[in-house]
C-alpha cells in the first residue's frame, strides 16, 4: 500500500514521542524483494529511559512492536490482519540470529492504528475492550492490539492519538496538550492541521499559531469578566490601559484617594495658571441719575 502522507505523519509523530527513551521508531520498513512495508516498527534498545508516560493501548508494549495504521479513508479488515501477520513473520526472520534460531514471540507485539473503529471486523472475531477506544483481538494464533483513535479518552497521555482522531474537538485536545521534542514536530503538526482542512474533513485553522489564537479567543468567550480578572495579576490588567482610561468615570475624590494634602497642593501649584482677562481702558462706571 502506498505510504501516504498520514502514515508519514503519524510516524513523524511516533519517532517523536519515543525520542531519548529506550525505543527506536523506524518507518516504511522494507520486508521483501517486492515493495511491502510495514508502516511503523517501535524496538526497545538495550540502553535508554522508559517514556514518563505512555498513551493508552502502548502498556503492553514487547522489544519489537508492529504497527498497521489506516487513516479515516481506511478499514482495518481481515486483509489487513492477514498482512499484519504476514509482516510479522517477515520481521521476526529478519531479526532473528537465524531460521534455525527465531527471536522468542514474546518479543514481539502487533498492533493496529485506525481513526475509524473496524465494524466489519467484529462480524468475525471478538473484540475483547480493555480500556476506552482500545481493543484485543485474537487471529490466528496472533493476537492483535486495536487502538482505535476517534474513541480514544481525552487525557494529556493520549493527546498524540487524539491528533490523528479526524474528530475536531478531540484533535484541538491533542494538538494543544502535545509537547513535541523534535524541531521538525512542530511543521509536522502544521502539516497535520493542513491535511485535514485540505481534504474537508473537519475545519481546522491553519497553523498551531492558529489553533492557539482560536483556542484563546473561544476560552474567554467563555470566561465572565470575574474570571478573567483572578486569571491575570492586577498589574497586567492595568498595565494594558492608559492612566486616562483607568481613572476615566471615577469621580473625583475616588481619583485623589490616598494622596494627602499636601501632594495635592504640591500637584495643584504645578497647573499652569489661567491668565485673568484684562479690563478694557477709558470705561467708568456711571451712576445713574
Amino acid at each position: 500500500m502506498e505510504f501516504t502522507d498520514w502514515h508519514r505523519l503519524l510516524g513523524i509523530t511516533l519517532t517523536d514521542f519515543f525520542t531519548d527513551t529506550a525505543y527506536t521508531v523506524e518507518l516504511e520498513k522494507d520486508l521483501s524483494m517486492k515493495k511491502q512495508f510495514l508502516d511503523v516498527v517501535i524496538i526497545e534498545r538495550k540502553e535508554g529511559r522508559m517514556p514518563d508516560e505512555l498513551p493508552d493501548g502502548f502498556e503492553n508494549m514487547a522489544k519489537h512492536n508492529l504497527i498497521s495504521y489506516k487513516s479515516f479513508r481506511e478499514s482495518f479488515d481481515d486483509w489487513s490482519a492477514d498482512e499484519l501477520i504476514g509482516h510479522f513473520v517477515n520481521y521476526r526472520k529478519q531479526v532473528s540470529p537465524s531460521l534455525k534460531k527465531l527471536l522468542p514471540k514474546e518479543d514481539f507485539r502487533l498492533y493496529a492504528v485506525c481513526t475509524m473503529f473496524p465494524a466489519k471486523l467484529t462480524k468475525q472475531v471478538t473484540f475483547k475492550p480493555v480500556t476506552e477506544g482500545v481493543y484485543d483481538l485474537r487471529w490466528g494464533v496472533r493476537d492483535i492490539r486495536i487502538i482505535v483513535t476517534s474513541q480514544i479518552s481525552k487525557e494529556k497521555r493520549n493527546a498524540m492519538w487524539l491528533m490523528f482522531s479526524a474528530v475536531r474537538d478531540s484533535v484541538g485536545y491533542g494538538v494543544s496538550h502535545y509537547r513535541g521534542k523534535l524541531d521538525e514536530m512542530s511543521s509536522a503538526i502544521n502539516r497535520l492541521l493542513l491535511r485535514y482542512r485540505t481534504e474537508r474533513i473537519i475545519d481546522m485553522p491553519y497553523t498551531i499559531e492558529d489553533f492557539r489564537k482560536e483556542i484563546k479567543q473561544d476560552a474567554l468567550k467563555m470566561m465572565t469578566p470575574e474570571e478573567v480578572v483572578k486569571a491575570f495579576p492586577a498589574e497586567e490588567i492595568f498595565g494594558a490601559f492608559p492612566a486616562e482610561e483607568r481613572l476615566r468615570g471615577l469621580p473625583a475624590e475616588e481619583r485623589l484617594r490616598g494622596l494627602s494634602a499636601e501632594e495635592i497642593r504640591a500637584y495643584l501649584k504645578k497647573l499652569p495658571k489661567k491668565a485673568t482677562p484684562a479690563k478694557k481702558k477709558g470705561t467708568k462706571n456711571k451712576k445713574s441719575a
